[in-house]
């Protein structure tokens, strides 16, 4: 059964379409099309805190032509979800009303909780000791959020204003790193025992490149390694010799840096990197709704 998700983000726009089928217990999802639009809505939220007429031209051109796919592809059920720019632009809910208007999507902006959650409850990893706490991390390119669960309840969570765009940009504050060293500071016990997962895009393409073939599990020697060797390369030296996309190849460093800065911290020595994301989370709760619907 085919479903389509929006997920725009501080540095794209994503259109997903995905068959999923399965019962509650058991959902499968499989990918069928993806767009990517580098809209980079960050780059002017974080800089003069609301979306350029430029960029909001832009991204209503992206949405009437995700709206057009739709058109085409007629999904079972469709969401769209706004996240770290949208949520902070001065302007955003001007802009949702015209994209709703000229469109009729509703562009939800849904909070970096809210996020964390949907991504959290997708990624269901098995790992070799899954009575330890869990520490779920998503690097977006305008916040970080991090989520911590224990046999399957969550028990903390938060986003932090530090992502690969504001990094990239010298777009955030400084004390942030501290903030995150003392909202990780509760789980100090847990540090070096703790199972960790990763997700975004910038840690999937690190894992693909770096990590070991068909692993989902990416070790910090390796992450360190990506870094020391990405950094020392100048963005068109990424772009070829990686086969990296401009809006990946800038911000892959400044992601890596992230997690290294929060995995050294609590001593991990791997990170699970599922390749699952917001959208793909997405694409769970819209077949799991719909099942729940059905059966009701």
């Amino acid at each position: 059964m085919l479903f389509a998700v929006i997920d725009v983000g501080s540095n794209a726009a994503r259109l997903l379409f995905a068959n999923a089928f399965g019962d509650l217990d058991n959902i499968k999802v499989e990918k069928a099309t993806l767009i990517r639009i580098p809209l980079r809505l960050g780059k002017d939220v974080f800089r003069i805190g609301k979306i350029s007429k430029e960029k909001e031209k832009n991204f209503l051109k992206t949405m009437k032509a995700y709206k057009l796919l739709m058109d085409v592809y007629q999904p079972k059920g469709v969401r769209a979800c706004a996240t770290a720019a949208m949520r902070e632009g001065k302007n955003s809910a001007r802009i949702v009303e015209k994209i709703k208007k000229e469109t009729n999507i509703d562009l939800e902006i849904i909070s970096g909780a809210e996020e964390a959650s949907i991504i959290r409850n997708t990624n269901h990893i098995i790992f070799k000791n899954p009575n330890r706490l869990t520490l779920f991390i998503d690097v977006g390119g305008g916040s970080t959020e991090l989520s911590a669960q224990k046999n399957g309840e969550l028990i903390k969570l938060k986003s932090f204003k530090i992502g690969t765009i504001r990094l990239l940009n010298n777009q955030f504050d400084k004390n942030i790193w501290d903030d995150i060293c003392d909202w990780l500071r509760e789980f100090k016990s847990d540090f070096d025992e703790m199972n960790v997962v990763g997700s975004g895009g910038n840690i999937n393409k690190i894992n693909k490149i770096f990590g070991t073939k068909n692993d989902i599990f990416l070790s910090i020697e390796n992450l360190q390694k990506a870094y020391d060797i990405l950094s020392n390369l100048s963005i068109e030296e990424r772009k070829k010799k990686y086969r990296m996309r401009q809006d990946r190849a800038d911000v892959i460093v400044p992601a890596a840096e992230i997690y290294l800065s929060i995995l050294n911290r609590i001593k991990a020595k791997h990170i699970a990197v599922p390749k699952i994301g917001l959208a793909d989370g997405m694409i769970h709760e819209l077949y799991r709704n719909y099942l729940e619907n059905k059966e009701s």
